[in-house]
């Protein structure tokens, strides 16, 4: 028998730290390898803890609701093996995250202008009642509810605990509650919760200036997010975009002539997104110098080709789940994995590993009808593709006849990438390769 060391795992970058919410093991009982054991918070994340080997919980070093530091042991587990007392990571698996956000500029669709009650500072119990995890009191925090307020949430979390669902619920029902509004001062301040799909225009109330002709509005948590990480990039990496028109007239034939056989047959849409991550495969395994990071005066080149795609959500905003390793996917396999990433992005069902290992990006602008843009690089990647509305025009057919004018279908490809190690006629080539295998798609392709 041997006594092993369970720690507090890693659980983001930036997390240094974690909250014991609750064990879902107790001293004596048997847990099986990859069992949960323990559910742990912090402000970013709350998570399901799982035994990285099988054995007898011995010892709970880490009470609930005690913060402990990541990489500090939490527990003792006895084993079958004859090593001495060692420590291993656990693996995590999220259950709440942060949205991650596309690397471009997004009109903001939801604002939040504070009114000053109490704000909360602490993660545990202190006067309240209730236990808050971290991720509950950060969001109560940006979305000023005292702790009052939040104390009278109804929890539908394990023994009653609010959670972020739970905090996000009660912000729904604030918004729509009838509002009190104050004799006119010099200052006008007025809350609003509202949140609008992308197609809607949404009417945003906040705080106003003396002579009324400005409104301003204070950034909510998101809006924050975004500026931040834009800002982040835009000073890392320096921005070079290149534009390339593309001919996709076979790829909108074959695809309309396709979309209803792979309906039947795999209960799927088939969408042009699966067709353009196919052909920025093939240009990365032609040009490996795009799939690249940069670490101080390092080049990293990555070998797997993980391709993020950015999915507007209800509210407006975007994500970018990542598909791990697209190079090995067929057409099927990539339209199942757009699907799937697309549909549970808009549930809110993403996991931290969905979010993660991004290698490079693609951007489809032309999903609100624009025609090309110069979207901001995800770091740390160093290049990121938009791709623009396909629409009808006239152009220039070549034939061996001779050439002649007729109605294509054209789209434009916008290429940004980091010139610090992507110089103008790398990154000019790369996107003209892109449009190289778009334009060469066979019309006679078989599917299945």
């Amino acid at each position: 028998m041997a006594l092993k060391e369970m720690v507090m795992p890693k659980m983001g970058e930036s997390v240094m730290e974690g909250t014991i919410l609750n064990w879902l093991k107790q001293v004596g009982d048997k847990i099986e390898q990859d069992e949960s054991v323990l559910e742990v918070a912090t402000d970013k994340v709350d998570t399901d803890v799982p035994a990285t080997f099988a054995g007898t919980l011995k010892e709970i070093l880490a009470e609930k609701g005690k913060v402990v530091a990541v990489g500090s042991p939490i527990a003792l587990i006895e084993t079958g093996d004859t090593a001495t007392t060692t420590a291993e990571p656990a693996i995590v698996k999220t259950v709440e995250q942060k949205p991650v956000v596309a690397a471009q500029y997004i009109a903001p669709q939801q604002t939040t202008v504070q009114t000053a009650p109490p704000a909360l500072q602490h993660t545990t119990n202190g006067s309240a009642k209730k236990f808050y995890s971290p991720l509950v009191m950060n969001i109560a925090r940006e979305e000023n509810i005292s702790l009052d307020e939040l104390e009278r949430v109804n929890g539908t979390g394990a023994e009653g605990r609010v959670t972020k669902n739970d905090v996000i619920k009660y912000l729904e029902q604030r918004k729509n509650a009838p509002v009190a509004h104050a004799a006119p001062a010099k200052e006008e301040k007025q809350t609003t919760h509202h949140t609008a799909p992308a197609h809607e225009t949404t009417h945003i109330e906040g705080t106003r200036s003396f002579n009324g002709e400005h409104e301003i509005i204070q950034m909510d948590r998101m809006r924050k997010m975004i500026a931040d990480r834009m800002l982040e990039s835009k000073r890392i990496s320096p921005h070079v975009t290149s534009f390339v028109e593309a001919d996709v007239t076979h790829i909108v034939y074959w695809r309309n002539r396709m979309k209803n056989e792979f309906m039947e047959k795999e209960s799927a849409a088939l969408t042009f997104t699966p067709i353009f991550i196919e052909a920025v495969v093939k240009a990365i395994k032609d040009y490996p110098m795009i799939n690249v990071s940069v670490d101080d005066d390092k080049i990293i080149v990555k070998k797997d080709i993980n391709i993020g795609m950015a999915v507007a959500l209800p509210n407006g905003n975007l994500i970018v789940p990542v598909i791990k390793n697209a190079d090995q996917l067929n057409i099927i396999g990539l339209t199942k994995k757009v699907n799937d990433l697309a549909k549970r992005a808009r549930q809110n069902k993403l996991t931290a590993d969905d979010l993660t290992g991004g290698t490079y990006t693609i951007s489809n602008v032309g999903s609100f009808g624009n025609l090309m843009g110069t979207p901001i690089i995800v770091q740390p990647q160093c290049a990121i593709l938009a791709l623009g509305a396909v629409v009808k025009k006239p152009a220039v057919i070549e034939t061996p006849e001779g050439d002649s004018l007729g109605i294509r279908h054209m789209m434009f490809l916008s290429h940004s990438y980091d010139h610090r190690v992507i110089d103008g006629s790398l990154g000019g080539m790369f996107v003209r390769r892109v449009a190289d295998y778009l334009e060469g798609f066979d019309l006679s392709r078989k599917i299945f």
